[in-house]
């Protein structure tokens, strides 16, 4: 199916090796964003080198740049406000008279939180998004402004080089250049789902690998009176029916159902996922009230008080999962029950999952900023991408927060409690304007370093199982095809299907297995209805035309 799939892009570009250079702590972290308009009177005079004017010296009067950063309600941290905040203010703010304004976005309603601020006027200067579909409906929506590439690569050169043949390939929609990228050298052993393994010992069971074990081991916990399967709601970011894509579907249907934005509630996919949680429903083997887990704090909490059996999770030295669950049972254990790649498919199916393209975070320039706030921020992804800059955010003080190794892997100091600390996802929600994954350039060292990176001390074993699945199955990945003009039924109808979505997929488990056929026939025909056959017939006309990146 991957040879199969011509719609799909590049593989992935080879992270540059920045981890562990060593950065300087700078005595001037604290200062505050206000220092910046006390530098006017320094900055030279700004040069006009032809198209464009040279700030290197400094704005000669104050800009502002509003930079976006997700709150993912990390507990004692502030988004906005924090060390590292303050540092990027005094090394980079001061320096070039630019006050740098972090607006904190909640990862868990992210979408709504652009668009409330775009339609008001006030979105920051960056508008990003990990998903090329919605990246695009901020696009459709006049939210962003098109960018002149030759002013990126003068304000931003080093960015530049290392970005410029995924911003070129990537970067264009309806003829006119929309988007600027993170780099991007994906792994996928950092999604992990767990189960308890003292509960698989206690009723004589070894770890599932398939659906059918997985569904006998639930109905052993069932029967011991232990925990269910832990589902969340599914409200975004649609991969649920990967393991459930028939062999042999057609290219086509692959490009007009494959969406992160838009649920296939009609793709037979959608129809085999379903039909299997309803029976695990109906069985008592899955959460009885999954509906009303709606984040991760909501799915660990389940998990953590053994109220569920699995828990499924991006993995971080940082994560106190561990500590939570031995803190209510001392005796818990777990085991990796899959990662990105499933380890539990069902009899006839293939581990498909959701293959990253070569970049990461999606990235458009607020249609509202001016030329100087967008020099700025061109200046301010060149600076971040600096290798000592880079390495100060993902890594912090070398010898206080971190150490480096012989082999150059920086690994962080798990006691250390001071000012420069760093986030529960070290600093992710930051450097992501630039890179996605830190790498070293080869996947032994990637996976050294990442074992101590997203496992917390005594549990590295789980990232070697993690990688050893995804190894396993590393040739099953689809890319989401990439259309180059926009499909603008998406985002007309995405926020309606999308409530749509939840009550028709809720009611399909949840209904008694009898009235499953005659309900999702119900639903099929009604979510076609409220837009989903505009945007197949849109997509179907736009593959027609051949506006699809296509790989060979």
């Amino acid at each position: 199916m991957k040879k199969t799939l011509a719609l799909g892009m590049a593989a992935a570009m080879t992270a540059t090796l920045l981890a562990g250079c060593g950065g300087s702590a700078s005595s001037a972290a604290t200062s505050t964003a206000e220092n910046a308009a006390s530098s006017t009177e320094a900055a030279a005079p700004a040069e006009n080198t032809g198209s464009y004017t040279d700030y290197s010296a400094g704005f000669p009067e104050n800009v502002t740049i509003q930079i976006p950063v997700y709150d993912r309600g990390f507990e004692g941290w502030n988004p906005t406000d924090n060390y590292y905040t303050k540092w990027v203010q005094s090394e980079f703010g001061d320096k070039y008279n630019v006050t740098v304004k972090y607006v904190a976005i909640a990862r868990s309603n992210e979408v709504q939180d652009f668009n409330q601020m775009i339609a008001a006027g006030n979105a920051p200067s960056i508008i990003f998004h990990y998903d090329m579909p919605q990246a695009v409906n901020y696009w459709s929506e006049g939210a962003m402004q098109p960018i002149d590439l030759d002013e990126v690569a003068y304000y931003a050169p080093t960015y530049w080089d290392k970005m410029k043949s995924t911003i070129e390939t990537y970067g264009k929609l309806d003829g006119e250049n929309a988007f600027i990228f993170a780099e991007r050298d994906p792994i996928y052993y950092n999604w992990v789902t767990l189960i308890r393994k003292d509960w698989l010992n206690q009723v004589g069971l070894d770890v599932p690998t398939t659906n059918e074990e997985l569904i006998a081991a639930l109905q052993a916990f069932k029967d011991a009176g232990l925990g269910v399967e832990n589902d969340p709601l599914i409200t975004k970011s649609f991969t649920y029916f990967y393991n459930w894509i028939p062999e042999g579907t057609s290219e086509e249907d692959l490009a007009k159902y494959l969406d992160l934005n838009v649920a296939p509630f009609t793709w037979e996919a959608t129809k085999n996922f379903l039909q299997d949680a309803n029976t695990k429903y109906n069985a008592g083997l899955m959460d009885p009230e999954f509906y009303l887990t709606t984040d991760d704090s909501l799915a660990k909490g389940k998990f953590v008080s053994g109220q569920c059996a699995t828990y499924s999770f991006y993995m971080s030295n940082g994560t106190d999962v561990f500590d939570s669950l031995k803190a209510n049972d001392p005796n818990a254990e777990v085991a990796v029950l899959g990662s990105t790649v499933s380890n539990t498919v069902a009899d006839g199916f293939s581990a498909h999952y959701y293959e990253y393209p070569s970049y990461g975070m999606i990235m458009g320039i607020n249609a509202n900023a001016t030329d100087e706030e967008r020099a700025a921020t061109y200046m301010f992804l060149d600076w971040m991408s600096q290798p000592e800059n880079l390495t100060y955010l993902q890594h912090g003080i070398e010898g206080e927060t971190y150490t480096v190794d012989a082999d150059g892997i920086a690994t962080q100091i798990s006691d250390y409690d001071g000012e420069a600390k760093l986030s529960q996802n070290n600093n992710k929600d930051y450097w992501c304007l630039v890179q996605e994954v830190m790498g070293y350039g080869d996947k032994e060292t990637n996976l050294k370093a990442n074992k101590s990176l997203l496992a917390p001390e005594g549990y590295d074993w789980i990232i070697d199982q993690a990688y050893d699945i995804c190894e396993k199955g590393s040739n099953c990945g689809l890319i989401t095809p990439i259309f180059t003009k926009a499909v603008e039924s998406t985002a007309e109808y995405s926020t309606d299907l999308n409530s749509l979505w939840q009550e028709a997929y809720v009611d399909c488990i949840t209904c008694s297995p009898d009235e499953f056929e005659a309900k999702y026939e119900e639903y099929c025909q009604e979510y076609l209805d409220a837009g989903y056959q505009e945007i197949l017939d849109e997509k179907q006309s736009l593959i027609d035309e051949g506006a699809v990146l296509v790989v060979e």
